[in-house]
């Protein structure tokens, strides 16, 4: 019978998958290593076996212990199953910007996960990685993984990873590109094939937000550089030791934005369904792609699986407000087509100015039109308001059409976006589209921002 003794025997040998329609412009073979093939259905369970194995090894972690580590979920994963199979408790310290699938999926397999801020500083005691160290202070019998800096990270792969890699080529590789976070992968797939061949390019796919290219390229650590992103599983705000960027030919940066786009991209065109690296992966490769020849074989990894991120990539409304979906925003009915049904929020002349202030608080707008018997009849918005409490402070007792201002514009669902773009103003900060049989919607100066891509 073929059969393993438990889960963590069918970690590895994971398919080399040719790419094709997504990567037509690029004059080469292209070879996705599909990662998610693990069954933490990502890379990391490579290293978190080894870093827990070298762990018990040296006597770090001691049977029944509790392992710590900040992670932006897929090592967890990985650190869970050994845990389990192995009977240590976890403790997953992660950053808020890491999708709930991630953290729901870490809970499932008995992980305690513990969630702070992402837009802090490393050294901010709230941030994961000083959280994550004073849990393993404060823990008995605790182990902090610190897969920044474990080498037994980079191990993993230069023992695993990158044999496989080189096997399944037959030795034909010519490249190798790959997302850089905690940089386990990239530097021990790395050491690897350029021992193999010196020849062999690294490639590293870095975000904006992220210090790595910078750094790759001057050696300067710019905190500058350093900004909030959404792109998860690459780039860092720190210099991870795993990261051996003498191994590393080049960095190429993606944004969040292409990053996501090209996520769905591979799902759609390859019925590949990975995450979000994944698509930063692929645009990188895109923007490198002169660096490719015909006889050359390009590796890319993917990392983990696109089940990670259906609230966010996969999830149309996520991607809508962010400016992310490639939708084509020609007319004023394509602005509001996504909210059209809801009810257009007015205030009467006759009502008070503070009818109009709890309306605004309530429904979280800053404009609202005045209408009487006859219709539109003016308008207000908060720095009206704002601006007659100021010259008088009983304003909020005054009637509406005391402080009103010129009624908002109007326009039909088939006007341009060029057109209604024009009616705005210092005067004006709203347009009113003309639904027929009477109804109306506004259109404010967000939504016009929220519709450039």
């Amino acid at each position: 019978m073929d059969f393993s003794n438990n889960i963590l025997e069918t970690i590895g040998n994971t398919p080399l998958v040719k790419l094709n329609k997504i990567v037509a412009e690029i004059d080469a073979l292209v070879l996705a290593k599909v990662e998610t093939f693990n069954p933490g259905n990502s890379v990391k369970d490579r290293m978190a076996v080894k870093m827990i194995e070298d762990a018990e090894a040296d006597g770090r972690l001691k049977p029944g212990g509790t392992i710590i580590e900040g992670t932006s979920g897929n090592t967890g994963m990985g650190l869970a199953l050994v845990a389990i199979i192995k009977g240590y408790k976890l403790i997953c310290v992660i950053s808020d910007k890491q999708s709930k699938e991630k953290m729901d999926i870490l809970r499932a397999v008995g992980a305690k996960v513990v969630v702070c801020p992402t837009d802090v500083e490393p050294t901010d005691p709230r941030s994961y990685y000083s959280v994550s160290k004073r849990l393993a202070e404060e823990t008995p019998n605790s182990w902090y993984v610190n897969q920044y800096d474990n080498m037994s990270n980079s191990l993993a792969h230069y023992e695993q990873t990158g044999p496989e890699i080189w096997k399944q080529t037959e030795g034909k590789i010519t490249h190798f590109v790959v997302g850089v976070g905690t940089g386990g992968t990239i530097s021990g797939v790395g050491k690897y094939l350029k021992e193999k061949n010196p020849n062999i390019k690294i490639w590293g796919i870095d975000t904006y937000g992220s210090v790595f290219k910078k750094y790759h390229e001057t050696g300067i650590f710019d905190e500058n550089e350093i900004y909030s992103y959404i792109t998860e599983g690459i780039g860092e705000d720190i210099l991870p030791k795993n990261v051996d960027f003498s191994l590393i030919d080049g960095f190429t940066k993606v944004t969040d934005k292409d990053a996501a786009v090209y996520t769905r991209k591979i799902a759609l065109e390859e019925a590949i369904f990975v995450g979000n690296s994944a698509g930063a992966c692929i645009k990188g490769l895109l923007q490198l792609k002169e660096h490719f020849k015909p006889d050359d074989v390009v590796v890319v990894l993917f990392h983990d699986s696109g089940s990670r991120y259906v609230g966010k990539m996969f999830n149309d409304d996520w991607m809508r407000e962010r400016g992310f979906l490639e939708e084509n925003v020609t007319k004023a009915e394509d602005v509001i087509k996504d909210h059209i049904d809801k009810e257009l929020i007015v205030v009467r002349t006759e009502e008070l100015v503070s009818h109009a202030i709890e309306r605004m608080r309530k429904y979280k707008i800053s404009q609202i039109p005045v209408v009487d018997i006859n219709g539109f009849v003016g308008s207000v918005d908060e720095t009206d308001l704002f601006r007659s409490y100021v010259a008088d402070k009983n304003v909020a007792e005054k009637p509406i059409k005391e402080v009103m201002g010129k009624p908002f514009p109007i326009v039909k669902l088939g006007t341009p976006i060029e057109e209604v773009s024009k009616l705005f103003s210092k005067e004006n900060d709203a347009v009113l589209v003309d639904l027929g049989n009477g109804n109306h919607h506004i259109i404010t100066k967000y939504d016009i921002i929220g519709s450039i891509k």
